[in-house]
């Protein structure tokens, strides 16, 4: 039972950032003119947190081998509850800007510590079977966030989004300490950051994976930053929340797809084609359709490829770092984190969904054809 208890816990915390950010995804227009801030300026509340975001997986990933597990989740989920706080009593938009970069750089303990903490009590076939479980719930993640945010900034504005989140990391800190287990047996022999960090920046692999995966997850999040917008000016601004269930049921699909395929002992380097190809496809449908509510159905195909792609490139970036795991997982999720964030901002300042997105798969097919050869060996 209180295994079960501590997998519970552990879903709702990789579940926690992505359903943090898609709350707050279709309350960036009432947000927008709240603090009378231009669509390129809100949208850069979100390309800023994928930034910090970063900064944190490194961080929270190091604390842990440092203090343990347990006390930096909590550390990591009170930082974010006052975070939360500050955002909902900001006045002007650079007080908003600073409380959602502090909550971005604590939500990230969610992923990186709980994702630590599943290696120290699991491996091999259990681990994997742990995984497959909890990805599952993260396929649904994007609908409840979306459909959530979009009720709440119908009946209370923006800063209904914002009371939302501050409650919902209240509760995650009252139930880490509750049900929050310390999972390291020992502290380990760290190795130099620098020294992984040299290892990264020279290997190709590596440096191709964290590309791809920036681009995908810029694909997609340019949907929650620039849809809202869209949406508006259909004067149908509800469509946001529904449209994470199409998501959703996307990002379902390529989970799927991609599970029976690989039981088909299809290579992964087919798969990788067929996901950038979707990709291709999709964002030529949505230059096809132009602005109209029907764009959530390429945009599932967007969602697909990503649910296909993204498990290939992280189960296969890091094979070479045995020797320092965790250190090289923090300083990978940082590079493309920065990446998705600098993505992001060009995305905002563009406000081009259909064009940018298409330009985005077009890059994607042309650096997949230099990872293929690391997936076929």
């Amino acid at each position: 039972m209180q295994n079960r208890y501590w997998l519970a816990f552990a879903t709702a915390m990789l579940m926690f950032p992505q359903i943090a950010e898609t709350l707050y995804s279709p309350a960036l227009v009432s947000l927008a003119e709240g603090f009378a801030v231009s669509a390129a300026h809100a949208s850069l509340t979100l390309s800023l947190y994928f930034v910090a975001f970063a900064v944190g997986v490194l961080f929270w990933g190091r604390l842990c081998d440092i203090k343990g597990r347990r006390p930096t989740m909590l550390a990591g989920l009170a930082l974010y509850t006052l975070a939360a706080l500050a955002a909902l009593l900001a006045s002007d938009f650079s007080q908003l800007l600073a409380a959602r970069m502090v909550a971005a750089f604590a939500a990230a303990v969610g992923s990186v510590v709980t994702q630590t903490a599943l290696r120290d009590r699991y491996n091999g076939a259990e681990l994997a079977r742990v995984f497959s479980l909890i990805g599952a719930c993260l396929a649904i993640s994007p609908a409840l966030g979306m459909l959530g945010g979009g009720w709440l900034d119908q009946a209370f504005g923006y800063r209904g989004v914002l009371a939302a989140q501050l409650i919902l990391a209240s509760a995650l800190l009252a139930w880490g300490w509750q049900a929050m287990p310390e999972t390291q047996a020992a502290a380990p022999a760290l190795t130099p950051l620098r020294q992984v960090l040299m290892r990264l920046l020279a290997d190709r692999r590596v440096l191709l994976a964290s590309a791809l995966v920036a681009l995908f997850n810029i694909a997609v999040f340019a949907w929650y930053s620039l849809a809202p917008f869209v949406f508006e000016r259909l004067g149908q601004a509800q469509w946001m929340g529904y449209s994470g269930v199409g998501l959703a049921l996307g990002s379902l699909a390529g989970a799927r797809l991609n599970a029976l395929l690989l039981g088909r002992a299809v290579a992964a380097a087919t798969l990788m084609k067929g996901a950038a190809l979707l990709l291709v496809v999709g964002a030529l449908g949505m230059t096809a359709i132009g602005e109209s509510p029907w764009i959530v159905a390429p945009m599932a195909l967007v969602m697909i490829a990503f649910a296909m792609a993204i498990p290939l490139l992280l189960g296969s970036a890091l094979v070479a770092y045995a020797d320092c795991r965790g250190t090289a997982a923090a300083l990978f999720g940082l590079l493309y984190y920065l990446q998705i964030g600098a993505g992001l901002m060009v995305v905002g300042m563009l406000q081009m969904l259909a064009p940018g997105l298409l330009l985005i798969a077009l890059a994607i097919c042309a650096l997949s054809l230099g990872y293929l050869r690391y997936l076929r060996g």
